[in-house]
Order: structure tokens, then C-alpha cells, then sequence
């Protein structure tokens, strides 16, 4: 019985040595799998929180009417244009806004990779944005090495403050594209009528019985 016993124990000995890469090699694929596993799971739950609050983020924004968007603070107004950036797919969006703003209240980067900054100015409709306040904007630009300067107000742009933001490649986002952009439109897409939807002499008139002036 002692010698069957060692034999087997052996047999054992022997077995398992010629197993155990095996059994290892195993373990560690499984434990590979698994952990690659629940870090696909991690990501598309992620991904989908990341859709899901687009989505609500989208829908909010569209429910905005430019009255309510009147009654905001300017911080308020800078969270408004920020969820926008974000709701059209920029990316790196964040709040620079405050004491020692350097001409700029949001930063970011837009889809196709470039860097934008943008000034946001909640006016009352009856103002109207000076050619000044589009030379600070420049001015953010270059303190901040972005490839895009946008100006987002909730007035309109005097005449020579419109001239001033198509000749110098500034996007001038007034009350009437910001409608647009909080309904629906891309940020990018409001490049295609810069400088334009403001200046006819009808436009005007309708500005004028609208908002007094």
C-alpha cells in the first residue's frame, strides 16, 4: 500500500508538472478577459450617461426662448452658451469668465480640432455691441492662442462692429443667430451667415417696433 501511494503520489507530481502551464495560462486569459470585459462594460456606460445627458442638454436648450435667456445672470448666460459648445460637440469646454477674464468667459475646442474662445455679452436687446469690445475679443484670441475668436451676445452688432468682426474672422453670434444656434443650429454652421441677418433696412425697422429703438 506504501509503495501504490507513492507511485500515485508521483503520477500526481508528474501530472501536475506537465499541467500547470496550462492551468495558468488559463487563469491569466480569463482574468485578461475579464478585466477587459468590465472595462468595455466601464466605457459604454460612460458613453451612454455621456449621450443621455446630451440629449437632455439639447432638448433643455431648445426649450429656452430668448425671453427667458433675457432673464438670466451674465454667468447664467455663460452656462447657456458652454452647454451649447458642449450639445454641438466641442470639446474641453470650460468657464474662464471673471475679474481677470483676459477678454474671454468660455474656452474650447471646436468638433474639427480647432481652439476657440468666446466672449459672451447678455444685453438688453435694446443695446448694441461697439467695435471695442470686439478688439478685446482679438485680444483673447492672441493671450490664448486660439485658432477662432466668437462673439455671442443677446443684441445686435452696430454697423461698424459687424464690418469690424467679418474683416477680422470673428464669428458675431447676435440675438437673431443666437436664436438659431439655441434651436438647433451648430456653432459652426452660424459661420456660413456671418455678418449677415441684421443690416437690411427692413431688419431694422422690425428691430425698432420690437425692442424700441
Amino acid at each position: 500500500m506504501a509503495v501504490s501511494g507513492g507511485l500515485v503520489l508521483v503520477l500526481l507530481v508528474v501530472f501536475w508538472s506537465a499541467v500547470w502551464p496550462y492551468v495558468t495560462g488559463a487563469l491569466v486569459i480569463g482574468g485578461v478577459s475579464a478585466a477587459g470585459w468590465w472595462l468595455w462594460r466601464t466605457d459604454r456606460l460612460v458613453a451612454g450617461r455621456d449621450r443621455l445627458w446630451r440629449q437632455e442638454e439639447a432638448v433643455k436648450a431648445g426649450h429656452r426662448t430668448l425671453a427667458e435667456v433675457d432673464a438670466m445672470t451674465g454667468t447664467e448666460f455663460e452656462d447657456l452658451v458652454a452647454s451649447l459648445c458642449r450639445r454641438d460637440g466641442c470639446t474641453e469646454v470650460r468657464q474662464v469668465g471673471g475679474a481677470n477674464d483676459n477678454g474671454a468667459d468660455v474656452v474650447g475646442r471646436l468638433p474639427d480640432g480647432r481652439t476657440m474662445v468666446i466672449q459672451c455679452k447678455r444685453y438688453a436687446p435694446i443695446s448694441s455691441i461697439a467695435s471695442r469690445e470686439l478688439r478685446d475679443l482679438l485680444g483673447a484670441k492672441v493671450h490664448f492662442g486660439a485658432d477662432l475668436a466668437v462673439f455671442v451676445t443677446t443684441t445686435r452688432f452696430s454697423r461698424p462692429s459687424e464690418r469690424f468682426a467679418v474683416q477680422h474672422d470673428i464669428l458675431a453670434v447676435h440675438r437673431d443667430h443666437l436664436g438659431m444656434w439655441n434651436t438647433g443650429a451648430s456653432l459652426l454652421s452660424l459661420s456660413e451667415v456671418n455678418g449677415c441677418g441684421q443690416g437690411d433696412s427692413r431688419h431694422r425697422a422690425r428691430w425698432k417696433r420690437a425692442h424700441g429703438r
